[in-house]
């Protein structure tokens, strides 16, 4: 889409697939307002925008190779800015997101954060690994604060990328989680572990990015495995896995991918634990694999709809008000939800305390988060202006009768 769409609450006009958010606070404490201009952009040309908003910039993939997750991620996000402004938005203030499909095109994504940074964006929600890495120095040079759906180790480093803000455990320390977890429980002889991944920076994020040499420290055995994209069987790829000896086997990838492998895997018989990284662990790949799925093992650092905890109860009511409902949501929305969240209580804080609404305060405002409440959905976060790597923890679940659930408590991601 390329044209706005505008809400005007009271005004009893709605655009299409948005609704009035519901009447009850965030439990954290936003305080309603009084009715005002809420305006939620599907496209980018900046128009009607009232003075009051604050506008921020977006880019999903809903029609590229990762919109089996990203099309809920983005849910997530414009529900959020939806059911904020439904308390009044931020200090009065209402959001005006605007944001456009991107395709998982890297050219195509510094396209729309020039021309939404142009138009006024103090911040940015991004998408991919390849694309947030790409801009991740003239996110530092226009001081706009961004956080990515891209768990990169290296993007919560201020030192190589100062604005850029990860709100969920990265795929390094996910990755650290598991194999540790396999270390620990695999009893004796040599773990060997196969990591399939998608044919990307994304993919190879956790290996490159302190994997590997996590995995030798461990004694364990570990092997990676390019799945390509488009790819409907990865037969040849276990063929090796299976000659290799290889007892587990990760997965860094999305969900159709990841259901397919598993489907291969059942067919073969093949003798394995099979986990999850972040963007496969979710209802998703249950429902597309199927039987195949139970007792698969995944890194989940936001927690489903299904688990009760204050922060997927705000989500059920939010979406219960608008008439839709959770089932076949998934913890990507959680995700994009939450993450927006974090940043929206950065911009209150600025505003909280009579200052400006500049990138560069709400930077410091995000490094002061400690021990930031985020509902249940995921470990407390803390930003320190030496460390954007906001959660270190997560819980790992297992699926039991079709249904994710947890299996551990949360666990914080050893040493590198």
């Amino acid at each position: 889409m390329s044209e706005m769409d505008c809400v005007h609450a009271g005004s009893g006009r709605r655009a299409e697939g948005w609704r009035n958010a519901p009447a009850e606070a965030r439990a954290k404490g936003w305080a309603a307002g009084v009715a005002m201009l809420v305006c939620v952009a599907c496209g980018g040309d900046g128009a009607d925008a009232d003075d009051n908003s604050i506008r921020v910039g977006a880019i999903f993939d809903l029609t590229g190779p990762t919109a089996d997750v990203g099309t809920d991620y983005g849910d997530g996000v414009r529900g959020f800015a939806d059911w904020i402004n439904g308390q009044g938005g931020i200090e009065g203030r209402p959001i005006d997101l605007i944001f456009q499909d991107y395709g998982y095109q890297v050219d195509r994504a510094e396209q729309l954060y020039s021309q939404f940074v142009s138009e006024g964006a103090v911040i940015f929600m991004g998408w991919g690994t390849g694309d947030t890495e790409a801009l991740r120095m003239r996110i530092a040079e226009d001081e706009i604060p961004f956080s990515s759906a891209s768990l990169s180790h290296r993007l919560g480093d201020p030192a190589e990328a100062p604005y850029n803000f990860l709100l969920a455990t990265t795929y390094s320390d996910q990755f650290r989680i598991a194999l540790d977890w396999i270390a620990a429980n695999h009893g004796e002889g040599t773990p060997i572990v196969a990591l399939m991944h998608n044919a990307s920076p994304f993919g190879l994020s956790p290996a490159h990015q302190g994997g590997i040499e996590f995995a030798e420290a461990q004694g364990i055995d570990l092997t990676l495995y390019e799945m390509p994209r488009g790819a409907v069987d990865f037969t040849a790829e276990f063929s090796r896995i299976r000659q290799s000896g290889a007892q587990y086997v990760v997965f860094q990838n999305t969900s159709g991918p990841a259901a397919v492998a598993l489907q291969n895997a059942r067919s073969l018989s093949l003798d394995a634990t099979f986990f999850c990284l972040n963007w496969c662990s979710n209802a998703q790949v249950v429902q597309l694999a199927g039987e195949a799925a139970d007792g698969l093992m995944g890194t989940m650092p936001y927690a489903p709809l299904t688990v009760d905890v204050p922060g997927t109860r705000v989500i059920h009511d939010y979406l219960e008000s608008t008439g839709e409902s959770a089932e076949g949501r998934t913890n990507a929305y959680t995700q994009g939800w939450w993450t927006f969240a974090a940043f929206a209580e950065g911009m209150r804080r600025v505003l909280a305390a009579g200052q400006e609404l500049t990138g560069a305060n709400i930077k410091a405002a995000l490094e002061t988060l400690s021990d930031y409440d985020m509902g249940g959905v995921t470990a407390p976060v803390t930003l320190t202006s030496t460390d954007h790597r906001g959660s270190k923890g997560l819980r790992i679940f297992r699926v039991e009768d079709g249904v994710w659930v947890p299996f551990t408590d949360f666990i914080q991601a050893p040493a590198s």
